[in-house]
């Protein structure tokens, strides 16, 4: 499995939404029960401010390499490694060979 090596720039968000089933009942009684065994898959929110139009393109081929469909190994910011795929990203050009990136880092749990 590839690893996605190029480390963020500051300011990377996560948000975590527990998979959770609901049954409510008329009475405004609700019951929730967690669904799955991995019930709490991070999803981060990065930016790669300021890299050159090559390492812009090599972040940018990589992730076209996956397609959304093939996840990658990468450590989080706060040091766990993990299994993502990433389904969008944008690249924006700030001048000549100055760039930037943007991208959502969706954890899964594969068995590959």
């Amino acid at each position: 499995m590839a690893t996605f090596t190029w480390i963020p720039s500051i300011g990377a968000s996560l948000t975590v939404k527990p998979n959770v089933r609901r049954v409510s009942f008329g009475d405004g009684y609700e019951q929730r029960l967690a669904y799955g065994i991995n019930t709490q898959p991070e999803v981060w929110s990065l930016e790669f401010r300021g890299k050159s139009t090559g390492d812009a393109s090599a972040i940018d081929n990589f992730l076209r390499a996956r397609g959304a469909v093939q996840a990658f190994d990468w450590t989080t910011p706060s040091g766990i490694t993990g299994k993502f795929t990433c389904e969008e990203w944008s690249r924006t050009i700030e001048e000549p060979n100055i760039e930037n990136i943007r991208a959502t880092f969706k954890q899964v749990f594969d068995l590959s």
